[in-house]
This record gives structure tokens, C-alpha cells and sequence, in this order.
């Protein structure tokens, strides 16, 4: 483990939601991780490798038969990884277009039953689902359905996380697409954290009557979770200046661009935590045994992170063993898996890179 670097953290302001806006909808709390010590939890020994040789992955997500779906983002390809370590490709997402950031993005399941992907047209970004058909080492995708199409896409700024909630609901984040207009206006679906049916439909509790917008005022968030009581948590890429861990408030504005980071702008909700961006560039977010665990792209290792804004995040695997770190997810057996990113044309590869680890947890004792 590496020392962090120093933080500025500030009590975040209470702020009340902008008129109009309904509470937090209810939602069930997570299931409690099966034969595992509650957390706090924090890393231990050294890391092992799951699977090698993978071109630009971006999202995983396991399946329940002990398979796990990989997302490249330049290919459109989704491969299967197996219990026995196999990799084979399940399917191809037909009409990704891959610039710069942008390509196949995130993945979701649904049930076990669908495989909902997000991903750059050539004219959009969209979100798609397929039925997932077959076993596990036989996986196959049937037609593709579109749930949600027409957001601005770049080549930068594309958000691109997908997650179904503990209220079944599904959650995807959206960037700017580089327009600075785009993030505070409402009548816009880029720059926001949205929440939708399963089958793209505006749930009747959201903030915004009729709209898809469950908060808004973000640069480029990439990374979602939920706690055990169901509350949303997201990690954000800051500008220049501070990357952000937010709480995520139903109908809150978080204030991109007016401000970056920590303010003192009553109108809008602070981060609980910030970086510099270079130490960070948060793309991955997960809960894990009482922990949230987040990524670094640029800051080349995954922090632990307590939303108590009056503690310090500790950072882990910052070496030159790693490099980029994309995605972030629980392991089996209440482990926690990682894949790199230094495919992706703006890292350093190491020999077979890149690669989906996994580390084993403990639960953090004081001295």
C-alpha cells in the first residue's frame, strides 16, 4: 500500500433539493455478502491474474454460473470468461464506433437473463440489450433491442456506466460530450446520472415528471454504487482540477460547469471527497463487503473509500505493476476483481497486458 497523497476534504453543505424535486425514491437494501466477515474491508497479499491478453476491456460483470462478460470497447466485442479461465467470444455489438474514449462501454445483467450493453453509434450513444441465451462456455446474444438511444457522443465525455439499482431500476451515467451547455440543461440527457424501466420507460418517482434525469450538473461520471440502505454513490472525472466521490441525491445538481469540486455555492451539492486529477480520473465504482473501492486511470491505483466526509480515502496498488485501472467489481467468494486499461491508446502495456486481477479482503482492524 502507498500513502495518499494529501486531500482537501470540507464538511459537504446541506443543501435542500431544487423545488420541485421528490425524495429519494425507496429501494430495497443490497443483499448482504454471503460467507464473509462484514467490513470494513481492505486489500491483502498480492493480487493473482484471472485472465490476460485482453484488447481495451471496459466493463465486466459475472454471471451466477461463474462466468464472467468482458466489454472491449474498440472491438464491440463482448468475450466470456469462464470458471476455468477460458475466453471465448460471445458476440459482437453491431454498429459500435470507436473514437478516441469512445466504442462499446458499459455492461449490465439483468435476471441472468438479459445483457444490456451501452455504446457509441455513429450517431449516438445508446443503450441496447440482448437475450442471453446458452450456458456457461456456450453463451450466445440474441437480437439486439434498443432501451434508450439519442445522447450526444464525442470522442471524450461519453459516461458510459450502466447498473441496475436494489429498486430495480436501471441507472446509466452520461457525459458533457464536450459541450459545457449540455450538463445544466434539463431538457438534455448528457451530463447526468439517469434512472429508467428496464425497457427505457420513465419511472413514475423520478425527480422530473416525464424525464429520465435523476441528477445532473456532471462533467463525465463513470462510476456508480450503492451502499447496504440502497443510497447511490458515484465517482466523477474532474476537469483540471478535482475528481469527485459524490452522494447522489434524487434531482440534485452537482454543478459542472460552474464549479469543479468542493465550493462554496449553496446552489449546488459538494463532493464528499476530491482529488487532483492526476492522482485519480475515477472510472470504476463498487461496494464490497461494506466498502466502496474506486478506480484510477491516470492515478494508476484503486482507493478505499469511506463516505464519512471527515475521512481520508487510502489508496492501494499504486505501482508500476498495474498501470491504468478501468473497472472494479466484487470477486467471488467476497474477493475483488480489477481490470487495467493500458490497451486503451493512453497507457504504458506490460507484457500481456491487459489483464483482470483479483485480490483477496480482510476486514480492517486498527493496529
Amino acid at each position: 500500500m502507498t500513502s495518499p497523497r494529501p486531500l482537501i476534504v470540507v464538511p459537504v453543505l446541506v443543501l435542500a433539493l431544487l423545488a420541485g424535486c421528490t425524495p429519494t425514491p425507496t429501494q430495497e437494501p443490497t443483499p448482504e455478502p454471503t460467507n464473509t466477515e462484514a467490513g470494513p474491508v481492505t486489500p491483502v497479499g498480492d493480487p493473482v491474474v484471472i485472465a490476460d491478453h485482453l484488447l481495451t476491456p471496459w466493463s465486466v460483470v459475472r454471471l451466477a454460473s461463474g462466468s464472467a462478460l468482458i466489454s472491449e470497447r474498440d472491438t464491440g466485442t463482448i468475450n466470456e470468461l469462464t470458471a476455468d479461465g477460458d475466453i471465448r467470444a460471445v458476440g459482437t455489438v453491431e454498429g459500435v464506433v470507436h473514437e478516441g474514449e469512445s466504442g462499446l462501454l458499459g455492461l449490465a445483467v439483468l435476471d441472468e437473463e438479459w445483457l444490456y450493453a451501452y455504446f457509441t453509434s455513429a450517431t449516438d450513444n445508446r443503450i441496447v440489450r440482448f437475450e442471453l441465451a446458452g450456458d456457461a462456455g456456450g453463451y450466445s446474444l440474441g437480437a439486439m433491442e434498443e432501451v434508450f438511444s439519442g445522447l450526444v457522443k464525442a470522442r471524450n465525455h461519453d459516461g458510459g456506466r450502466i447498473a441496475f439499482g436494489p429498486d430495480g431500476m436501471l441507472y446509466a451515467t452520461t457525459g458533457d460530450a464536450s459541450d459545457l451547455s449540455l450538463s445544466q440543461n434539463l431538457a438534455s440527457n448528457n451530463g447526468k446520472i439517469l434512472r429508467m424501466t428496464p425497457t427505457g420507460g420513465v419511472p413514475d418517482d423520478n425527480p422530473f415528471a416525464g424525464s429520465l434525469v435523476y441528477s445532473y450538473g456532471h462533467r463525465n461520471p463513470q462510476g456508480i454504487a450503492w451502499d447496504e440502505s440502497g443510497q447511490l454513490f458515484a465517482a466523477e472525472f474532474g476537469q483540471d482540477d478535482w475528481d469527485e466521490f459524490n452522494r447522489i441525491e434524487a434531482g440534485g445538481n452537482y454543478g459542472w460547469p460552474i464549479v469543479e469540486g468542493i465550493s462554496d455555492n449553496p446552489d449546488f451539492i459538494n463532493p464528499l471527497h476530491q482529488w487532483r486529477t492526476g492522482f485519480a480520473s475515477p472510472s470504476g465504482l463498487t461496494y464490497v463487503r461494506g466498502t466502496f473501492f474506486m478506480t484510477g486511470l491516470a492515478g494508476h491505483r484503486i482507493w478505499t473509500v469511506d463516505p464519512d466526509e471527515n475521512s481520508e480515502p487510502v489508496d492501494w496498488f499504486n505501482t508500476t505493476t498495474y498501470g491504468r485501472i478501468r473497472d472494479v467489481l466484487p470477486g467471488p467468494d467476497g474477493t475483488l476483481w480489477f481490470v487495467t486499461n493500458n490497451t486503451d491508446g493512453r497507457g504504458e502495456p506490460r507484457d500481456d497486458d491487459d489483464k483482470l486481477w483479483q485480490s483477496d479482503l480482510d476486514v480492517f482492524r486498527e493496529g
